[in-house]
């Protein structure tokens, strides 16, 4: 079984952008959410498909299946998936202890809303957040990418 290990923070400014490696745009579209949180999702990854199946969360972890799949399916999918899809720009930052962030631009609905993300291999891992890192949201389910489709950040009072 796969497990990933995610912590989650709100980004406090712009900083990050100086030391942008990668960036990819994403559409993703969620079937179910269970009362645990397990999902399943379609997503198209710069112009790759892939179906994830991930497990209730325990702690900052849970289970994580992802597999390739044709993107004309996961377009055909995105349409009797929940809507709204969720739309974002994924930025690939280095933090200064060489970990990889994940900083979530998030479009449409959700527009307004950044998110970083740093996966670890163990839940009592060190790492060094960098200075543009803010609050932690790992726990707060209205973050969840699958609870933005349901309550869009647009929507946030």
């Amino acid at each position: 079984m796969h497990q990933e290990i995610e912590r989650k923070y709100l980004v406090k400014n712009q900083d990050w952008k100086q030391n942008i490696e990668k960036q990819y745009n994403i559409k993703q579209g969620y079937f179910t959410t269970s009362a645990n949180d397990s999902t399943i999702r379609v997503r198209i990854k710069d112009g790759i498909g892939y179906v994830t199946v991930k497990g209730g969360r325990v702690g900052f972890s849970r289970a994580e299946y992802e597999y390739e799949i044709p993107i004309e399916d996961v377009r055909e999918m995105l349409k009797i998936c929940r809507q709204p899809i969720i739309s974002k720009i994924r930025h690939e930052v280095r933090g200064s202890d060489n970990m990889l962030w994940e900083i979530d631009v998030f479009q449409g609905e959700n527009e307004g809303l950044t998110v970083a993300e740093i996966e670890l291999e163990s839940e009592e891992q060190t790492f060094v957040k960098p200075k543009w890192v803010g609050r932690e949201v790992t726990l707060i389910k209205k973050y969840y990418n699958s609870r933005l489709v349901n309550a869009p950040f647009s929507k946030w009072k």
